[in-house]
């Protein structure tokens, strides 16, 4: 998904002499910035909790308290850095009015590139935590998100009830997945993948397809 994340500025956040403390989950907000403006300009493998502290213009206790260890400090980071980004295109996707040729498409272009897009910020924590258990728990959290993410862009173009539709997403989810990982491998064009995972998602809501005879039921609920 596009990425909507504000690019981090470092500094206390409190705006000069006079300025309220920032409460908690700003100072979090704060610091997760910093900590992406740092993947972002000095990769990775310089993100320690020292340096976010000094970058962010607190004590190192501060930063201590929010992450307590890099590698709590990366799970967040990755996952905050997928939520925001997912969030984004769904608020984005909910303004103006699309057909549903329009929407599947956009839909399926922005996760292709998204998820074969090996040199961004996301991937680039992903693989500082290479190994990691508590990174397959969280892919497996922000692959659910995702399916949350689709349920909601496609709902207005659906005819199938709620519980039907998140289990045609699902699916629809893992090819892109699948997809991705062709592109990554070079099997598949980035522009191939969308528009095969473009179709993929035109079929599984067209109900037109249903069978003659099945009283609208179709090959997913028969």
């Amino acid at each position: 998904m596009p990425v909507g994340i504000r690019k981090g500025t470092g500094g206390n956040g409190t705006g000069g002499k006079g300025s309220r403390r920032l409460s908690k989950t700003e100072r979090r907000r704060q610091l997760l910035d910093t900590a992406l403006l740092i993947v972002r300009t000095e990769g990775a493998d310089r993100l320690t909790l020292g340096h976010l502290a000094e970058s962010a213009g607190v004590s190192k206790p501060v930063a201590y308290d929010h992450f307590s260890t890099r590698s709590g400090l990366l799970i967040e980071l990755y996952r905050w850095i997928d939520t925001e980004r997912v969030n984004a295109f769904r608020d984005a996707m909910a303004t103006g009015s699309r057909s549903f040729d329009e929407t599947a498409g956009l839909l399926a272009s922005a996760y292709i590139d998204c998820a074969a897009d090996m040199t961004d910020e996301f991937h680039s924590v992903g693989a500082a935590l290479a190994g990691s258990e508590e990174k397959a728990a969280v892919f497996q959290e922000l692959l659910d998100h995702s399916v949350q993410m689709f349920v909601a862009v496609l709902k207005p173009h659906a005819a199938s009830p709620s519980e039907e539709l998140e289990q045609r997403c699902i699916g629809l989810v893992g090819a892109g997945e699948a997809l991705s990982a062709a592109v990554v491998r070079g099997k598949l064009r980035r522009s191939e993948a969308a528009e095969v995972f473009a179709s993929l998602i035109r079929g599984s809501l067209d109900e037109r397809n249903a069978r003659p005879g099945t009283g609208g039921r179709t090959p997913f609920n028969s």
